[in-house]
């Protein structure tokens, strides 16, 4: 058993560095570049080359080492990490009480990762190629095409799971740390003078010195930490430990190789700093070392992707946006997934996004708004958590979230300038995100409650039988309810325009609880009405996909007499008309009418086989 285990998590370091740890370990391809050669470019003299250095360092120490990889990691719904998880955990113990403004501040830091996800892609693929155009400057007219062709072949790639990708890639990742700490090594030994930079009196003399474009170019040094949210987000993908032993011996030595290299090279030539990255390698290895980077930046996007489809699912499963349809990838980790709609639209918008910005330093402009906002909003309901959940006391959780607070509040107000060449994307397609969440979530509570008032308890629909003894018709029917108190709506239309019920009838109800996985001894409960009615709850975490045979199956283990190949399954079907007395304004009225007309199926998202299913339609006013 120890000897599995041991394999198992030896399994999930290697994936996790070849997925979560991708995003921030191919940032030395231009972190420190688009310092030197961006908007408001510094000169690099000797006091601004260890300033940007020493304020690297302590970017990846205090964000990700400390915040991060050793506070806010511990904020897990059961191991799945996120905003949406912190949120499931406050409302698993908070309940009402949690305020509806938390919820919607979490709702905004989860559609900001959306934002964040489309740049990342982008801005590594197109780094790693622009290599092309130090070997040769005729390369440069093929940069763009080929970046257009690599996101491609990236998304393309998801449908064959996150943790294929992982085991393909996490050696090739393994070599990409070991090739850059290697590279960094060779230059700091050549000027060691550099290591000063871990003093952190370098950074402050650096803002001292620079002023304003000091400040300001804090918000190129945020590209070093982009991943820290993603890597949160990742952890049902595979675990907080392989994340964290990944991270300490690997990912974070090497980065700090290569960023102190990077420093040595550009004292020793300041001519360097037009590509500090690509001027470490010797020329002979240029051309392999451009296909590592490309290989290492497809990789890279692979961490926010996934991170996506992660909130995307407890999403859906939480009420804030409409089934979509959900493929699991891996039996190892359940919260590996792929979500083909939410796939082709990244892939749409990243392609899009390389041919308006078309050059790495264009799109570093774009990016640091959405990543600064997410890290402050993480550490707000993170505020929430220590206290409610974990129960510190207001001395011991204030200190260290006004640490948390003010780092992400001088990143995102270095980062602001960036609004009008580029950050206003990122805050639009978040600000569209929240829109739909927040759409789907009222408009679904609004119908919800004319659902309801259309619905009996299940003693007064008991009585009914009893009284008017409808003629029961042969064969099981397994009438799926969203309550599981009262009788659906569409069960009593079938009872009224029939007269006639299934000779077995079974309510299901399926909940999905505030965790992560609900423990086997607790999926079902059955209960036998009597008439031939059992009314069967079947319980899921917010990160598992519903099965309704599995269910039907644990409930024949369990003693209820179901013949499992003579089920006709009945879902309800809801069409909405337009109604004198509105329930929200006619534009949202109009989104969530769209969305749930689209929506996938119900019999889709449980697993139902189609040919078994009959669906009842209703008409409802809205």
């Amino acid at each position: 058993m120890s000897h599995k285990l041991t394999e198992k998590t030896h399994i999930l370091i290697i994936g996790a560095l070849g997925v979560v740890f991708g995003d921030i370990g191919t940032s030395p391809l231009y972190a420190l570049k688009v310092c030197f050669t961006g908007q408001g470019a510094l000169i690099p003299s000797p006091g601004n080359v260890l300033g940007l250095v020493s304020l690297i360092f302590w970017s990846l120490t205090l964000v990700v080492s400390i915040k991060y990889a050793l506070f806010i990691m511990k904020a897990n719904d059961e191991g799945e990490g996120g905003i949406f998880a912190m949120l499931a955990l406050l409302h698993k113990n908070l309940g009402p009480r949690l305020g509806r403004g938390l919820v919607f501040s979490g709702l905004f830091g989860s559609a900001l990762l959306y934002g964040d996800g489309l740049i990342t892609p982008v801005i590594s693929v197109l780094s790693a190629l622009e290599g092309l155009e130090m070997a040769t400057t005729q390369a440069k007219p093929m940069v763009l095409p080929l970046t257009c062709l690599v996101l491609f072949l990236l998304f393309w790639a998801q449908s064959h799971g996150t943790g294929r990708i992982g085991k393909l890639f996490g050696p090739v990742m393994i070599i990409w740390f070991a090739v850059i700490a290697l590279l960094g090594i060779r230059a700091i030994s050549g000027n060691p003078e550099i290591l000063m930079a871990v003093n952190p009196q370098f950074a402050l003399r650096f803002f001292l010195h620079n002023g304003l474009l000091g400040f300001s170019l804090l918000g190129a040094v945020v590209l070093c930490i982009t991943g820290c949210e993603a890597l949160y987000a990742d952890m049902g993908h595979f675990g907080i430990k392989s994340i964290r032993l990944s991270w300490y011996l690997v990912a974070l030595p090497a980065l700090l190789c290569n960023y102190f290299g990077q420093g040595a090279l550009i004292l020793k030539d300041p001519r360097t700093a037009i590509d500090p990255f690509y001027n470490l390698v010797p020329g002979n290895l240029l051309y392999p070392m451009i296909a590592l980077s490309t290989t290492a930046t497809i990789i890279a996007s692979q961490a926010i992707i996934s991170g996506v489809f992660s909130l995307t699912r407890q999403a859906i499963q939480l009420g804030f946006l409409p089934r979509l349809r959900i493929q699991h990838t891996s039996a190892m980790m359940k919260g590996q997934v792929y979500i083909p709609d939410v796939n082709l639209f990244m892939m749409l918008a990243a392609i899009l996004l390389a041919l308006y910005f078309k050059a790495s330093e264009n799109l570093a402009n774009a990016y640091g708004i959405a990543v600064t906002a997410d890290m402050f909003i993480t550490t707000v309901v993170f505020f929430f958590v220590i206290r409610k959940i974990w129960g510190w006391s207001l001395a011991k959780a204030l200190p260290l979230c006004l640490l948390f607070w003010s780092m992400d509040l001088i990143y995102f107000s270095a980062c602001i300038g960036k609004f009008a060449s580029g950050g206003w994307f990122p805050l639009s397609i978040a600000l569209f995100i929240m829109i739909i969440m927040v759409t789907w979530w009222d408009g679904w509570k609004a119908l919800a409650i004319k659902v309801l008032a259309m619905t009996v308890p299940i003693e007064k629909f008991m009585e009914r039988i009893r009284t008017e003894k409808p003629m029961r018709l042969p064969g099981t029917g397994v009438f799926l309810s969203t309550f599981h108190k009262e009788i659906p709506p569409m069960l009593l239309s079938y009872l009224t325009q029939t007269r006639a019920l299934p000779e077995k009838l079974m309510i299901l109800s399926i909940l999905t609880s505030d965790v992560p996985e609900v423990p086997e001894s607790e999926r079902i409960e059955a209960k036998d009405l009597g008439h031939g009615v059992y009314q069967i709850i079947g319980h899921t975490g917010f990160m598992e996909a519903p099965d309704v045979m599995q269910i039907l199956t644990q409930c024949l283990r369990k003693g209820v007499d179901i013949e499992l190949d003579k089920i006709t399954y009945y879902i309800g079907r809801i069409t909405l008309v337009p109604s004198s007395k509105k329930s929200l304004h006619r534009w949202r009225r109009f989104l969530f009418t769209f969305m749930l007309r689209n929506a996938v199926s119900r019999s889709t998202s449980l697993s139902i086989p189609p040919a078994k299913v009959l669906e009842i339609g209703t008409q409802m006013e809205f």
